[in-house]
């Protein structure tokens, strides 16, 4: 099929606030180079990595959390030499938008023509040959190249993973960033069957979708939430809630555990952290994700030293960890969460909405 020159696109001008989005309706349609292919958009999840970069967030002379000042208009202590993931510069103007869910319009060559008009989700996880731990060699979809928030993008062809399914692209589209961070912070655990896992963030996309995972591996799972969350997140397969609100953390945890946590899972960070570590058996183990609470702590080393903690971070995701998300999403084992939809040129409006942290699930754009 012959695309059009050009097509609708949000582009990212540069870091700061939301004023640095900019919806255009005559950006140049990517080309499929050797081995890629251009996919048709359908939907486009959002996540932190979004609101991270577009900010400067990840710049190390930032100490706060994403408060709704600092979302919104980005912070100003902020450096751009480290504002990615990676601590590395991103080059701009820039397409951001990692969860990508469409359908293959063109191919590059090496690419068999026959996968033009396949419907799928894009793996957001362009892993360095060879040595997929190498963070220099490993870039992120909609980071450190053009991602979905347009009509279409450009992936090579690897990472556009075909899947067979009667869910929406919108629903598809809440699952690639949340999915495989939450399974490669659940696998750096090595949860097993029976043991209990507090989660917290437990009601957004990565919080969500943990639950599932942990279910699937037969674990006990106590969920940290609001107060107005807890009936949709008991629903996806928690045994018990704590308002995260609470005081006396590590208490409401050992009560609703029946005793200490084998494991704890964080996307929250700030204050939370040192309630969890607390909460931890002899020998439990610790893994994290994020920090939108702040990613400065107050930690007690001696509950590292003398109950033989695993603490482990969890950004670099596993070659494989997608294709296997896919096939549990075509059996109907993992349940979409889309809490709302925007359209595309209200990518703004999106974030604002993803910010305020009042949904359950994924917010998601349509094209």
């Amino acid at each position: 099929m012959s695309l059009p020159k050009t097509m609708r696109a949000v582009v990212l001008t540069g870091h700061g606030g939301l004023d640095k989005l900019s919806y255009v309706e005559d950006w140049p349609t990517p080309d499929a180079g050797p081995g890629e292919v251009v996919v048709k958009v359908g939907a486009c999840g959002l996540n932190n990595t979004d609101i991270n970069t577009r900010t400067a967030w990840y710049s190390k002379a930032v100490s706060d959390g994403i408060t709704d000042a600092g979302g919104k208009g980005g912070f100003e202590e902020a450096e751009g030499g480290d504002a990615s993931w990676g601590s590395s510069a991103i080059t701009f103007p820039r397409i951001q938008g990692a969860d990508v869910a469409g359908t293959i319009a063109a191919v590059g060559d090496g690419v068999d023509q026959a996968r033009i008009g396949e419907r799928v989700m894009i793996d957001p996880w362009l892993l360095a040959v060879g040595d997929w731990q190498d963070a220099e060699r490993s870039d992120y979809f909609g980071s450190e190249c053009d991602g979905g928030y347009a009509d279409y993008t450009k992936v090579r062809s690897e990472n556009a993973l075909a899947i067979t399914t009667a869910l929406s692209d919108a629903e598809l589209a809440t699952f690639p960033c949340a999915y495989t961070t939450a399974e490669n912070l659940v696998a750096r655990t090595g949860l097993q069957p029976g043991e209990t896992v507090a989660i917290a963030g437990a009601s957004g996309g990565v919080g969500s979708a943990a639950i599932q995972l942990c279910r699937l591996r037969g674990a006990k799972v106590i969920a940290i939430a609001s107060a107005g969350k807890a009936d949709l997140v008991r629903s996806l397969g928690a045994a018990a809630v704590v308002d995260r609100t609470e005081a006396d953390l590590e208490g409401a945890l050992r009560e609703a555990a029946g005793g200490p946590l084998d494991v704890a899972l964080d996307v929250v960070g700030g204050g939370t952290f040192m309630g969890l570590i607390n909460a931890l058996r002899q020998g439990g183990r610790y893994s994290t994700s994020g920090c939108i609470a702040g990613p400065m702590v107050e930690f007690d080393l001696r509950q590292l030293v003398y109950k033989d903690l695993q603490l482990t971070g969890a950004t670099i995701v596993p070659p494989g960890t997608m294709t296997r998300l896919v096939g549990l999403i075509e059996q109907g084992l993992l349940k979409p969460l889309l809490a709302e939809t925007f359209p595309l040129k209200d990518l703004a409006k999106a974030q604002e909405a993803f910010m305020a942290k009042a949904h359950v699930g994924n917010i998601v754009v349509t094209t």
